[in-house]
Formats: structure tokens, C-alpha cells, sequence
């Protein structure tokens, strides 16, 4: 039988910072405990990539960010231009949210296309 450590468990976890008042302190904040955990990521809203990245170099936590996030009904040409910047600013991973109200309304190749 195997036993789970806690780096087991942190190496799924997703640290988020998306609460929308969080200040430049607490993401870094954030990042330094997720790298304290050794959580696999830490997942920040796109204009905070860059203060993750930067907190989080010589670590192995990866930076996340959303794109469309919350309800994915931002432009496709916004969402790829949010992604491109948030990949020039280290982001390693990229959660996308598909348009919501679209998907729900049978427009499934808009959705697919995106």
C-alpha cells in the first residue's frame, strides 16, 4: 500500500488567486506559499501573470491563468491576444472559458471553432 504525503497531494493542487481584490501583496503572498507547498500551480488573473512568474522563478510551480474567465463570452480575438500575452509572461498553463451562453444556445460550432 502506498502512502500519500502531503507533496503528493500539493503536486494536485491548483493554488487560486483570482479573487479580484487581491492586492500585488497578496498574490505574491500567495505564490510564496504555494512554493512554501510546492503546489503544482498557481493559478492568478491574467494581469497578475507577470507578478507570478517573477515570484515564482527558482520554484517549480507553474503559473495558470484564465482566459474569457468568468463566463467566456469575450471576443474570440480578445481571448487569443489575452492567451499570446499571458504565454509572453510565462504563463505555462492557460485555462480557457468557453463562451457559456453560447453553448447553451446550440451554437456549437462557434464553440468548437473558438
Amino acid at each position: 500500500m502506498n502512502n500519500i504525503t502531503a507533496y503528493d497531494i500539493a503536486q494536485m493542487i491548483d493554488h487560486s488567486l483570482l479573487n479580484p481584490k487581491f492586492t500585488r501583496q497578496e498574490v505574491e503572498a500567495g505564490c510564496r506559499l504555494a512554493a512554501q507547498y510546492e503546489c503544482i500551480t498557481v493559478c492568478v488573473k491574467p494581469c497578475d501573470v507577470k507578478i507570478s512568474y517573477d515570484a515564482l522563478k527558482g520554484t517549480k510551480v507553474i503559473t495558470t491563468t484564465v482566459v474569457g474567465f468568468p463566463h467566456g463570452s469575450n471576443l474570440t480575438e480578445i481571448k487569443v491576444l489575452e492567451a499570446r500575452r499571458a504565454i509572453e509572461e510565462g504563463c505555462g498553463e492557460i485555462d480557457l472559458v468557453m463562451n457559456i451562453g453560447r453553448f447553451l444556445s446550440g451554437d456549437y460550432d462557434l464553440v468548437y471553432d473558438e
